[in-house]
């Protein structure tokens, strides 16, 4: 059943059905234009270093799932992209590997070996730790890709609407900070598309959380997935009703900057381009992420998906040379229009 869902909720966004009603907010950004740069373009540094690695340009391929079948392809084809790139994977759910007792999805050893050298990030649900996993499953999803760090994805309206939903989230924050204090890698929170607060960010880093991905509301609306899952017309206008719910992605990304200076920030949410990227980075994202945007590539081919994020780095990069910013640091400091 659960890699029968998976494979509806992969088809229901490439069909570009899972889109809500909510907007990023990054449209409202503007930069203020630099006619003089005084800058080579090609010099312009876009390297970061994340999780201990340097990577080329501060992109993340955001976690993405489906059926075993399709996800070991997937999986395939977006390490492969990623190595050839110098960009960080974050692998979708481990849940269905985890309770099969071994590999599936393309989720084992053969993606570490695929690519050695970039930042690789496990993920469990947080709803998981409230039915049976805690620090034996987090430990089996790092060490059965070498990850460098795990993610914990939170996903409390996709629950709440979905018909087979986890919706006891009792205690979790107390099993998130004991994960983050018996793990040998940092604790990545994550949204799925509903964005997290400040508020909420700062209740994770106090309990040991270091890298936050805001995930905005703006992109794949999971409420709107789950209205076309529905089992009936009851359940899909619960749904559909929340197809705009959540915290924009601009303000999102502001808020847990402001609230958690020093944490990893990841802008995600609806991230179309190099000049969305952009406008993250300046808000206070350290890396920003893509998943849905580079999905229907990762499904063609590993050289689709290099052609995609190659597109989007000479889209920041033409950003950073219109805003006269030599590095990340300095579009960091671009001037903004308003």
């Amino acid at each position: 059943m659960l890699s029968d869902r998976k494979n509806q909720h992969l088809d229901i966004v490439l069909d570009g059905r899972g889109r809500g009603g909510a907007r990023t907010g990054l449209d409202g950004v503007a930069f203020a234009h630099v006619a003089l740069p005084e800058l080579h373009m090609d010099a312009i540094d876009l390297s970061t270093t994340f999780l201990g690695r340097r990577i080329a340009a501060p992109l993340l391929v955001s976690s993405m799932t489906g059926g075993p079948t399709r996800a070991e392809a997937i999986n395939r084809n977006l390490a492969r992209a990623c190595a050839a790139l110098g960009l960080p994977l974050a692998v979708g759910s481990q849940r269905v590997a985890l309770e099969a007792g071994g590999e599936a999805g393309g989720l084992g050893a053969e993606l570490r070996r695929i690519a050695p050298a970039i930042p690789i990030l496990a993920n469990l649900g947080a709803a998981q730790l409230n039915t049976g996993f805690g620090v034996e499953e987090a430990r089996r999803a790092v060490g059965m890709i070498g990850a460098d760090a795990l993610i914990i994805h939170l996903n409390p309206l996709q629950e709440a609407v979905q018909p087979e939903g986890d919706r006891d989230w009792r205690g979790l924050l107390g099993r998130i900070e004991g994960l983050a204090r018996a793990l040998p890698v940092p604790l990545v929170a994550k949204e799925v598309g509903a964005g997290l607060s400040g508020a909420v960010a700062r209740r994770l880093w106090d309990a040991g959380v270091r890298v936050l991905d805001v995930a905005g509301a703006g992109g794949t609306s999971w409420a709107a997935v789950e209205a076309e899952r529905a089992r009936s017309p009851r359940q899909a206008a619960v749904a559909r009703a929340f197809a705009g719910w959540g915290i924009p992605t601009a303000q999102a990304i502001a808020e847990v900057r402001a609230a958690c200076p020093e944490a990893v920030v990841i802008g995600s949410g609806g991230i179309r381009d190099g000049v969305d990227a952009a406008k993250a980075i300046r808000l206070g994202a350290d890396l920003v992420g893509q998943a849905s945007g580079v999905l229907e590539a990762a499904v063609q081919s590993e050289e689709a998906v290099v052609e995609h994020f190659a597109t989007v780095i000479d889209q920041l990069r033409v950003a950073c040379f219109c805003t006269g910013s030599a590095d990340l640091a300095a579009l960091r400091r671009a001037e903004l229009l308003g």
